[in-house]
């Protein structure tokens, strides 16, 4: 393949392990990963990329099973001069490679209202590609602008309506690699929005296997809604309360636990392969179908190919 693929100035790995870029450290290699140098690097490498290569774009692997025998395509990672944070007024422009973590607290300090932001792993190209949320806010909500590279190589801005945001959800176009959004909170105190933040990170501390080596909820929610974080919130469909109905909560296999903390977190214990972590979720999905008559859906992406024997 190397004879078709396009010279960039960035760097261009070929047979690169995608294990140590990726929350849950599982996984085989790509066949080729690709760091752009800056955004007409990347206009430059996927204009002239041959239109049968397939190209996977890939954010802090926060959210992502990358199965053991690896990934036949050619992987995108944007890093520095991609993560780049703005705010003027309430409109706040980040790189896809920033973290919402990151952007959530620059915002706060200029007092705008991006608190949900925080507690969400990963980074802002991810955001918008899950319309990520909690504490009953989405990406949806405060989006205003995407930009992408086509895999023409040509840069344009996409509305939500473009996105057609849904629970988990967006529509990229195939092949584009969304290179910054653009956001629009409400008005704030910064030092109100930190405490807010600070609170909802003690919570999610309590509730949650931070610690341990996870990619975040499992399965999304059946009801199709984030969880609000209120009192009141009703827990009769949440993923974590029909996988625990099921008897699920710290089910294992080889290296791979449902974590005993939080029912919806899968973990890696140590010694967990690609294949250990998706046979149990499919173990989880059987049971609780089982006993529920419903359908877990995952809400890890799981890319690649299993292992050959």
């Amino acid at each position: 393949m190397d004879q078709l693929l396009p010279k960039p100035r960035g760097k261009l790995s070929e047979k690169r392990a995608l294990n140590d870029l990726t929350w849950l450290r599982v996984g085989g290699p790509a066949d080729y990963l690709f760091q752009p140098a800056d955004i007409e690097d990347l206009q430059h490498f996927m204009k002239e990329l041959p239109a049968d290569v397939v190209i996977f774009p890939m954010g802090v692997g926060s959210n992502l099973i990358v199965r053991d025998g690896g990934l036949r395509a050619v992987v995108i990672r944007l890093g520095r001069g991609f993560n780049g944070i703005s705010v003027e007024g309430n409109t706040v422009t980040a790189g896809a490679a920033a973290l919402d973590a990151h952007v959530a607290r620059k915002a706060a300090d200029a007092g705008v209202d991006l608190t949900f932001l925080r507690t969400i792993p990963g980074s802002i190209g991810g955001a918008v590609r899950m319309n990520a949320g909690c504490y009953g806010s989405y990406t949806a909500d405060v989006l205003r602008k995407a930009t992408i590279v086509t895999r023409q190589g040509e840069v344009l801005d996409l509305t939500p309506e473009d996105l057609n945001f849904r629970y988990r959800q967006s529509d990229l176009p195939d092949g584009a690699v969304l290179i910054s959004a653009t956001f629009e909170g409400s008005s704030g105190d910064p030092e109100e929005l930190h405490a807010r933040m600070a609170a909802q990170l003690q919570k999610r501390d309590e509730t949650q296997p931070t610690k341990d080596r996870s990619a975040g909820s499992t399965f999304r929610n059946p009801a199709g809604f984030s969880s609000t974080g209120r009192a009141d919130d009703v827990h009769d469909l949440k993923a974590w309360k029909v996988i625990d109905d099921a008897g699920m909560r710290g089910a294992s296999l080889g290296g791979a636990q449902m974590s005993p903390k939080h029912s919806n977190f899968l973990i890696n214990t140590g010694t967990a392969t690609a294949a250990d972590l998706e046979g149990l979720g499919e173990e989880v999905r059987k049971k609780v179908y089982e006993t529920s008559g419903i359908t877990l859906e995952w809400e890890i992406m799981r890319i690649g190919d299993p292992l050959k024997e």
